[in-house]
């Protein structure tokens, strides 16, 4: 087959995106703040023989070390390429946000296993400091959720920071709702129940972050973009017979790829018509970075017109 291969990546068009960046004083603040509580936190709840606290403490540690884990992954994304790393090293966002799913899902494991203990070997719970305590949380969650809630929609790494201070606050307000049963029932059982009740909630918000980052990692076609339409719509871009080996995958949390052979039988439609295509993949579907090889040999639109 005799075919003319053109590869246009439009490096002026592109329309980088590295969100993270601009949340330094975010993750530094929201650090800071989740940091402090934690040891407060943790603290009164072994004071307060409090499974609910030591396990909402338990979370928001691991959102403390999530929180820097993405912090650093961001600075890692602004590396430039090299011989060794082509892309750069984009990719540690993703591994980022796995690292940070799979550590909350882990974590979570160990509080409701001790929570299950608690049920067998109940303590008395010091109600009125679980209600304080939490009440804070609160606060300070609801605080860090909105250091990050311009950002969520548009990197995975900003969306789990944010998730995760969301749920917490939510987490902090059922603690309430607790000390406040526990001071007019005497129940014991309320707080690991509550205990139990956050891990549901943990894993709850957790799980679709591990699926889009495993996703990701796996070079799946990224959240938020549909393949189909993108196929439909260079299927249909005048000259095109068929495509085949569209390819679409994540860079970044931030950032897609795609590699397409686009078969056109007149003949190369120049830099213009090409990068017309760049700029659209780039504006309708969000994917700045795109490679298009075009292929003339008219015998291959009947191989390739119905699969790519």
């Amino acid at each position: 087959m005799t075919a003319v291969h053109d590869h246009d990546h439009d490096h002026h068009h592109h329309g980088h995106s590295h969100a993270p960046a601009d949340f330094g004083v975010a993750f530094a603040v929201g650090i800071a703040l989740n940091l402090g509580f934690v040891a407060v936190e943790a603290g009164y709840g072994v004071f307060a023989h409090s499974m609910a606290l030591i396990a909402d403490a338990g979370h928001n540690l691991g959102d403390v070390l999530g929180l820097g884990v993405a912090w650093f992954a961001s600075h890692l994304v602004q590396r430039a390429p090299s011989p060794r790393f082509t892309y750069g090293l984009r990719s540690s966002s993703i591994l980022a946000a796995l690292f940070n799913a799979v550590f909350l899902l882990i974590a979570t494991g160990a509080i409701a296993v001790e929570a299950v203990q608690r049920f067998f070997q109940p303590q008395p719970v010091a109600g009125k400091t679980v209600i304080i305590v939490a009440a804070i949380g609160i606060a300070i969650n609801l605080l860090t959720a909105l250091l990050f809630a311009r950002g969520r929609k548009h990197d995975l790494n900003i969306r789990g920071a944010f998730q995760h201070m969301m749920a917490d606050a939510a987490v902090s307000l059922g603690v309430v709702i607790a000390g406040f049963a526990i001071l007019a029932t005497g129940l014991e059982w309320i707080d690991p129940a509550v205990s139990l009740v956050i891990s549901a909630v943990i894993v709850a918000g957790t799980w679709s972050l591990l699926r889009d980052s495993m996703k990701m990692t796996l070079h799946g076609v990224p959240p938020g973009v549909d393949p189909q339409a993108v196929r439909r719509y260079l299927e249909s871009y005048p000259g095109v017979c068929a495509i085949h080996d569209l390819h679409i995958w994540s860079m970044s949390t931030t950032e897609a790829a795609l590699t397409c052979h686009l078969i056109i039988p007149a003949g190369h439609p120049g830099d213009g018509e090409l990068r017309q295509i760049t700029n659209q993949l780039r504006d309708r579907f969000s994917i700045p970075h795109a490679t298009l090889q075009i292929e003339t040999d008219e015998g291959d639109c009947a191989l390739h017109g119905h699969a790519a």
